[in-house]
C-alpha cells in the first residue's frame, strides 16, 4: 500500500515539473508598470485596489494596492496589451486606455474623482437577494435577510431551498441524506442530533452566507455523496479596529437569548480577528407514536401508544480567535482557534399505553427522564501560504488538531400500571454515564500551477489524517437503591482511523468552453474494538474518485454545463459505535460497527438562461446506502433503532430557479425542485422497493419601503417524501420580517416572526416485516424575534485565511 502512495506522489510531482518545464520553454520577458493615484479633495487614497486586465479577453492578470502616498507598482508583468481598472467604495471607477507593455512603463499621475453622497447611498442600499443560484452551488445570503434575524443556523437551513430536516434531526439536501456540513471550509465533527444541537447553538447573526455545493471538485474530500453545506461566518474587512455587536431576544413557547460580538483589527502586516456568541435557548418537542407488531401472516399481535414531551435547555458559548501575518509580500502565516462549550439539560416525560391484538388496553407505563449533556469541543489550525511567482503559482499548507469531549449523565425512572390504573410491578430506575473523547490530527499541502501559455490551471495536493476515539458507556440499575452494573447496555468502544489522500485537478477556459477534470485517491485504514466482549474489526481499502465538469457558453443568453463525480460517505463514528442508548424501556438505539461506506456516482446537467434563470437535471446511484432503521428486537414488544446498508438507491432530480424583479422596490428569488428516489434491497427480513415523486418550493421576497426600511416575506412547501422505509407527510411554512436602519446605517433594528401559522409539523409512517408505526411531531417553531445590531469601523481589506484541513474527519465525530 505504501508503494502505491509513493508512486502517486511521484506522479503528481512529475506532472507538476513537466507542466512547469513543458510549457515554459519559451521564457517570457517581464516588465514593470507603475504610477501614482491622487484625489481632487486630498482624501485617503490607500483604500483603492488596482486590477490589471488583458485587453482582449478582460481576464484578471494581477491585483495590486497603493501605498499611503498613492504609489503603485506591477512588477514582472509579461509583454502584452493591458487595461488598468480601479475599484473603491469612495471613488468613481477609473479605466485606462489600452496599454502596450513592451518596456518598463510609468503611467505618471492618475486623478480619481470622489463618489457623490447620492452615489454612496445607492451603493450602500443595494442588498443581495436571500438566495442566489450558480451553476455549481446555491448561495444563501444570510446577512442580508431580515427573516434570519434571531434565528439559529439550523432554522436558517430549514428555510433553504431543497433542505429538509427529519424528526431525528437528520439533514437532507434535495431529498438525499449524507450531507456534509462545514463551517468556513472545515467540516463539523458531528452528525444527527449532535450536529443539530450544535447548529441550534449558533446564531444566524454570526453568518455571512451559506453555500449549498452540489458537485465539489477533487480538491475537496471525497466524502459527502449528497453535497456540502458550507457555512461562512462574518469576517472583518476593514483597516483598524472594526466589527459589530448584536443583541436579539426571541419568544415562542419558551424564550431564547442571543448576544454576539465580532471584532477585527488590521494594522499593516498583522490582522487579528475574534468573535464570541452566547446562546440561551429553551425548546420543546412533542412526539406522538403509535406502534403495531405483526406476525408472519401480517396480523396485528399488539401495539403501543406513546405520548412523549421533551424540554431542552441549552447554554452555549461559541468563540474563535486567530491572526494572519504577512512575513513578506508573498508569504502569509496564520492560526485560528475555535471552541464550542455547551451545558444543557433535557427533561422528558413519556406516557405509554400497551394494547393487545384487538386494541384492548393491557396496561401502561410512565417514564420520566433527565439528561445533562456537556460538550467541550475545541480545535486549532496553523496555516501557511506562499506565492511562488507573479504567474500565480502558490503553495499552501494546513495543520489541524481537534479534541472533542462529551459527557452525558442520564436518569430514567419508569412506573408500571395495570388496566385498573394501579401499580403492577416495582418501578425501574436506570442511571447512565456516557463519556466519549475524540482526537483528530490532520495535515495537508496544496499546490496551484497556472499554465498561462495555454490558459490552463493545474492543482495537486496530499492529505493525511489520524483519528482516535474512545467511548465508554456505563449503565446501572438503581431500582432497589443499589448501583448494579447493567452489562447488557454497558460497553467501551475504541476506534482508530487513518486516511491518506492525494489529488490532481486540471482546468482550462476557452472563449466559450470550460473544462475541468480531477482525480482523487483515498486510502482508509480503520480498526475498532469492543472492550467488553473483545470483538474487533480491521478495514483497509483504497479507492479512486474521478470528477469533471464541461461547460459551453452559446451566447450571452445561454449556458450549458454537465458535471460528473464519484463520492463516498463513510459512517460517522457514532454510527459505528455499537452501544445501546436507552430511550425508554421499550425503545433503544445502537450503532453498527459492520457498516460499509456508501458510494455514489452522480451526473448533473445545468442550463442557465439570461444568466439568472437556472435549470438543473441530475441522476445518481448509491450502493451500500446507509439507512436509519427501526425494527423489532429479540425481546417481544421492544424496538431497536440502528443503521444498516441497503443494496442501492437511485435518485433523479429536476430544479428550476427564477428571480422576479419589479422596479427597484421588489425582488423575489424562487426555487422549485422535483425529485424521485427509488430504494431497493433487503433489510431486517423485508424486501424494500419504495419510491416516490416529491416536490419542494422556496420563495424569498424583499420589499423596499424607503432607503432605510424594508420588508421580507419567506415561504416554503414540502410535499410527501420517502426515506427508505419511512414516508414523511407534507408541510409548509411562512415567515415575515421588517428592518429599519438607523444612525447613517451604522445600526439596525429588525423584527421577525417565523412559522406564522404554526404549520411546520411533521407526520410520518414506517412499515416493515413484523413492525410498523405512525408518528406526529411538533416543535417550538413559531417564534417572534427583536434584534438590534451596531456596526463600527471603516472599510478595507481583511484576513484571507481562517480555515484549515481537518474537514471530513470532524464531521463524522460523535
Amino acid at each position: 500500500m505504501k508503494k502505491n502512495f509513493c508512486y502517486l506522489f511521484v506522479l503528481i510531482f512529475y506532472l507538476s515539473i513537466s507542466a512547469n518545464s513543458g510549457f515554459s520553454q519559451e521564457k517570457p520577458i517581464f516588465f514593470e508598470l507603475k504610477g501614482k493615484l491622487i484625489s481632487d479633495q486630498n482624501q485617503k487614497i490607500d483604500e483603492v485596489t488596482l486590477h490589471l486586465l488583458n485587453t482582449n479577453d478582460k481576464k484578471l492578470v494581477k491585483i495590486e494596492y497603493v501605498t499611503q502616498s498613492g504609489q503603485f507598482t506591477f512588477d514582472k508583468i509579461p509583454k502584452g496589451n493591458y487595461i488598468l481598472v480601479t475599484q473603491s467604495m469612495a471613488y468613481i471607477k477609473y479605466q485606462s486606455a489600452p496599454i502596450e507593455l513592451n518596456k518598463n512603463t510609468d503611467l505618471g499621475t492618475i486623478r480619481l474623482s470622489p463618489l457623490s453622497n447620492n452615489l454612496k447611498e445607492v451603493s450602500i442600499a443595494a442588498v443581495k437577494p436571500f438566495i442566489q443560484q450558480q451553476y455549481d452551488k446555491t448561495v444563501i445570503n444570510v446577512s442580508s435577510s431580515i427573516a434570519a434575524v434571531g434565528s439559529t443556523a439550523l432554522e436558517v437551513l430549514e428555510k433553504a431551498p431543497g433542505i429538509t430536516i427529519d424528526q431525528n434531526d437528520n439533514i437532507a439536501m434535495r431529498g438525499r441524506q449524507g450531507v456534509l456540513v462545514m463551517i468556513d471550509g472545515k467540516l463539523v465533527p458531528m452528525s444527527g442530533q449532535d450536529l443539530a444541537n450544535m447548529l441550534r447553538s449558533m446564531s444566524a447573526n454570526q453568518i455571512e452566507k451559506i453555500d449549498l455545493i452540489t458537485n465539489p471538485s477533487s480538491k475537496y474530500d471525497a466524502s459527502g455523496n449528497s453535497g456540502i453545506i458550507d457555512i461562512r461566518l462574518k469576517k472583518g474587512k476593514n483597516d483598524g479596529l472594526n466589527g459589530n455587536v448584536t443583541m436579539s431576544y426571541s419568544q415562542g413557547i419558551y424564550p431564547k437569548l442571543n448576544p454576539s460580538i465580532n471584532i477585527n483589527h488590521k494594522v499593516k502586516n498583522l490582522n487579528i480577528f475574534a468573535s464570541y456568541n452566547y446562546s440561551f435557548r429553551e425548546d420543546m418537542t412533542n412526539l406522538k407514536i403509535f406502534r403495531n407488531f405483526y406476525n408472519a401472516s401480517d396480523q396485528v399481535t399488539g401495539g403501543n401508544d406513546f405520548d412523549n414531551f421533551f424540554k431542552f435547555t441549552s447554554n452555549s458559548h461559541n468563540g474563535r480567535i486567530g491572526a494572519d501575518y504577512n512575513l513578506g509580500k508573498n508569504t502569509i502565516i496564520g492560526f485560528a482557534a475555535n471552541g464550542i462549550f455547551t451545558n444543557g439539560s433535557v427533561q422528558s416525560a413519556s406516557n405509554t399505553n400497551d394494547f393487545n391484538a384487538t386494541h384492548e388496553l393491557n396496561g401502561s407505563l410512565a417514564t420520566n427522564g433527565k439528561t445533562h449533556p456537556v460538550r467541550n469541543n475545541g480545535s486549532i489550525n496553523f496555516n501557511f501560504k506562499q506565492v511562488l511567482d507573479t504567474a500565480g503559482r502558490e503553495l499552501t499548507a494546513d495543520f489541524d488538531y481537534a479534541r472533542y469531549l462529551n459527557n452525558d449523565i442520564q436518569n430514567y425512572h419508569t412506573r408500571y400500571f395495570g388496566v385498573d390504573g394501579l401499580q403492577s410491578k416495582d418501578p425501574y430506575t436506570l442511571f447512565g454515564d456516557l463519556k466519549g473523547k475524540l482526537n483528530i490530527k490532520s495535515f495537508k499541502v496544496d499546490y496551484t500551477h497556472p499554465v498561462k501559455s495555454i490558459g490552463a490551471n493545474l492543482e495537486a495536493g496530499i492529505k493525511a489524517s489520524w483519528v482516535e476515539a474512545d467511548n465508554d458507556v456505563a449503565f446501572f440499575d438503581r431500582s432497589n437503591g443499589g448501583n448494579i452494573p447493567d452489562l447488557g447496555k454497558s460497553n467501551r468502544f475504541l476506534y482508530d482511523e487513518q486516511i491518506n489522500a492525494a489529488y490532481i485537478n486540471a482546468s482550462k477556459k476557452w472563449t466559450k468552453l470550460h473544462l475541468q477534470l480531477g482525480l482523487r485517491l483515498e486510502n482508509t485504514i480503520a480498526k475498532g474494538t469492543q472492550v467488553t466482549n473483545n470483538d474487533n474489526f480491521d478495514k483497509n481499502y483504497t479507492q479512486l474518485f474521478p470528477s469533471g465538469y464541461l461547460g459551453y457558453k452559446f451566447n450571452k443568453q445561454n449556458d450549458l454545463g454537465i458535471s460528473v463525480s464519484r463520492r463516498i460517505d463513510r459512517p460517522s463514528y457514532r454510527q459505528l459505535n455499537p452501544f445501546k442508548i436507552f430511550l425508554n424501556p421499550l425503545t433503544y438505539a445502537a450503532g453498527n460497527p459492520f457498516l460499509n461506506p456508501e458510494i455514489t456516482t452522480s451526473t448533473e446537467l445545468t442550463y442557465t438562461f439570461l444568466q439568472k434563470y437556472t435549470t438543473k437535471l441530475g441522476y445518481s446511484r448509491t450502493t451500500d446506502n446507509i439507512l436509519n432503521v427501526l425494527s423489532p428486537d429479540v425481546e417481544p414488544g421492544t424496538v431497536i433503532q440502528t443503521f444498516r446498508n441497503l443494496a442501492k438507491f437511485d435518485y433523479y432530480n429536476l430544479s428550476f430557479s427564477f428571480p422576479v424583479t419589479i422596479g427597484k422596490w421588489f425582488n423575489s428569488s424562487n426555487t422549485a425542485l422535483m425529485y424521485y428516489g427509488e430504494y431497493k434491497g433487503n433489510l431486517v427480513n423485508t424486501n424494500l422497493n419504495a419510491s416516490r415523486l416529491s416536490f419542494n418550493f422556496n420563495s424569498s421576497n424583499s420589499i423596499i419601503i424607503d432607503n432605510n426600511t424594508s420588508l421580507e416575506v419567506l415561504g416554503s412547501y414540502q410535499s410527501k417524501s420517502t426515506y427508505g422505509f419511512l414516508e414523511v407527510g407534507k408541510f409548509w411554512s411562512a415567515g415575515l420580517g421588517a428592518q429599519r436602519q438607523l444612525w447613517n446605517k451604522k445600526a439596525s433594528v429588525k423584527l421577525n416572526i417565523s412559522d406564522i401559522f404554526y404549520t411546520t409539523k411533521i407526520e410520518g409512517v414506517t412499515k416493515l416485516t413484523g413492525y410498523g408505526e405512525h408518528f406526529f411531531q411538533k416543535r417550538d417553531s413559531r417564534v417572534g424575534t427583536i434584534s438590534f445590531n451596531y456596526r463600527f469601523g471603516g472599510q478595507g481589506i481583511g484576513s484571507k485565511r481562517k480555515t484549515g484541513g481537518a474537514e471530513e474527519e470532524k464531521r463524522r465525530a460523535n
